[in-house]
């Protein structure tokens, strides 16, 4: 798999293309941080791109199941390119407005480019490769993030903050050049519903998630880690208040970066070991552990130890449940179910941003991650025992006298 071309061009463009994407994110909070001194007004700006997104995701499935992967991922990166301009106008003009301009259509673009890269990682590898392959891609972008947010860290101290989106432009136009050196074997005609059915879009899709289990299972358990992910930047900067450190911000994103590193690293040796869904359970209840932690969030160690916890977490969790999807959806809809998924994530987050940063300004970080970490541990349990169910149902169905039942 490593001798294969456009692997090393999809990994080089995700490492570089996401220490651009974190410079910017980092770029984001600092600038909020000067301009908006409410979290929830913070979390209605964020989500302002997160609803354009969501807006567009149909269109977004139907286009790439219509289309060449590579075409899409092109546009999308084109878009995302160009939207850097509106950030850079936003900072001359120390405007929120060409802000939330510049989230709306680098959320838009991120529509199109990510579905469009989960659909084409199984037509450049080899079906028993992908979860080597979705690991790997996954340690990848944590390891740009990591990367990313330690630059983004001194730049924003040593240069001014357009400075700064000027190297996130940059690292986006290097993304661009790179997809064009693609060479992906699609056989379009084959892969394509009929006319009547693409206008259908998610309505397609649907019945198909319905009809296999284990996808309905792996869909609804993404939310617990969703949960947390979600509000992520806010919490990060409420922890950094709490403790009267800047400083803190970087070894929470190193520390949660690198254990990510280290569950995406090991999870091809526990896919030998265990079920996909004893990972995802297990997992699953561990991220809801992590959260509970962090209602020490005024002890350094602690608060630490919390994302360490969550960052191995879904380093382990994230590509087995991508690697699910690969297998199990047919390719012909891999373009609407990743748009589907995308846009599902997305009101996840949209959903979760306004109430951690509605939580955070009336009850506070304490007692939020207590709520959240009690309903993630709940909702895991809640499916597990569904999944055991579902199991034992299978398992009688299967011998000659549960048939004859």
């Amino acid at each position: 798999m490593l001798r294969n071309r456009n692997v090393w061009i999809l990994l080089a463009g995700e490492f570089i293309a996401g220490v651009g994407l974190w410079l910017g994110i980092i770029g984001n909070l600092e600038f909020m941080q000067e301009k908006v001194p409410s979290d929830f007004v913070k979390s209605l700006i964020l989500g302002a791109g997160l609803l354009a997104s969501i807006l567009i995701g149909p269109l977004a499935g139907r286009l790439i199941d219509q289309l060449r992967k590579k075409t899409v991922m092109l546009a999308s990166g084109f878009v995302r390119a160009f939207s850097v301009i509106f950030m850079l106008i936003a900072i001359q003009q120390d405007s929120i407005i060409w802000m939330i301009v510049f989230l709306i259509f680098i959320q838009v673009a991120a529509a199109f480019y990510f579905p469009a890269l989960q659909a084409a990682l199984p037509l450049v590898v080899k079906e028993r490769d992908l979860l080597q392959l979705n690991g790997i891609h996954m340690n990848v972008a944590t390891l740009s993030r990591v990367l990313g947010t330690a630059i983004a860290g001194v730049l924003v101290v040593q240069l001014p903050l357009s400075t700064v989106y000027i190297f996130s432009l940059v690292s986006y136009l290097v993304l661009f050049g790179l997809t064009w050196l693609l060479v992906i074997e699609e056989h379009q005609p084959a892969q394509l519903p009929s006319e009547g059915k693409r206008s259908a879009g998610f309505k397609e899709v649907f019945p198909i998630i319905k009809g296999l289990p284990i996808v309905m299972m792996t869909l609804i358990l993404t939310l617990v880690p969703l949960l947390f992910i979600g509000g992520f930047n806010l919490v990060v900067i409420n922890i950094s208040e709490i403790q009267d450190s800047s400083a803190i911000k970087g070894w929470i994103y190193t520390a949660e970066g690198i254990a990510f590193m280290a569950g995406a690293f090991v999870i091809k040796k526990l896919g030998e070991a265990f079920s996909p869904y004893s990972i995802l359970f297990t997992f699953s209840f561990v991220i809801g552990l992590s959260q509970l932690i962090l209602f020490f969030a005024d002890i350094p160690f602690l608060t630490i130890l919390a994302f360490i916890i969550f960052g191995f977490a879904v380093g382990c969790f994230f590509p087995t449940a991508a690697t699910i999807f690969q297998t199990r959806i047919p390719k012909e809809f891999h373009g609407r179910f990743f748009s589907f998924r995308n846009m599902l994530d997305r009101i996840v987050f949209q959903v979760v941003l306004l109430m951690t940063g509605l939580f955070l300004d009336l009850i506070g970080l304490a007692y939020m991650v207590i709520i959240f970490g009690l309903f993630s541990l709940i909702m895991t349990g809640v499916f597990y025992i569904r999944f055991i169910r579902l199991q034992n149902s299978e398992k009688l169905a299967a011998t000659p006298g549960g048939m004859i039942k």
